[in-house]
C-alpha cells in the first residue's frame, strides 16, 4: 500500500467519525479544501480555515460513504455517495499527500 493511500486512509476514517481534531492532525499546516458550493464552490487555506469547514460541515451529520478508492504517486482519487433526505449526490475528492499528511482536498460533486 502507498503512503500516500495510507494517510488518505487516516484521514477518510477521521473523517467517518467526524473527529475535527483527527481530521486537522491528518492535514498539512498549510492544507487546502475546495469545497462543492454552488456554482464553483469555495476555497478554504490553512488549518484554521479548514477546520472551521470541517466543523460547519460535520453538525449536519453528513452521510458520506466511501466507493471506491485510487493512488497514483502522491494523489489519491476516492470516489464517494451523500446521501440526504430525499436523494443522494455522488462526487470525486482529489488528494494530494505530502510528508505522510493530506495537503489538498480538492471536492467535485456530479450535478
Amino acid at each position: 500500500m502507498s503512503d500516500a493511500l495510507d494517510a488518505v486512509r487516516r484521514f477518510q476514517e477521521a473523517f467517518d467519525a467526524h473527529d475535527v481534531d483527527a481530521v486537522m492532525a491528518a492535514m498539512t499546516e498549510d492544507c487546502v479544501f475546495e469545497d462543492t458550493a454552488p456554482p464553483d464552490g469555495r476555497r478554504h487555506v490553512g488549518q484554521a480555515a479548514v477546520r472551521a469547514a470541517w466543523e460547519a460541515l460535520f453538525t449536519g451529520r453528513p452521510a458520506f460513504r466511501a466507493e471506491e478508492t485510487m493512488a497514483c504517486g502522491e494523489h489519491v482519487v476516492v470516489r464517494w455517495h451523500y446521501g440526504f433526505d430525499g436523494g443522494h449526490v455522488r462526487g470525486v475528492d482529489l488528494f494530494r499527500v505530502r510528508d505522510g499528511l493530506v495537503a489538498e482536498k480538492l471536492a467535485y460533486v456530479k450535478g
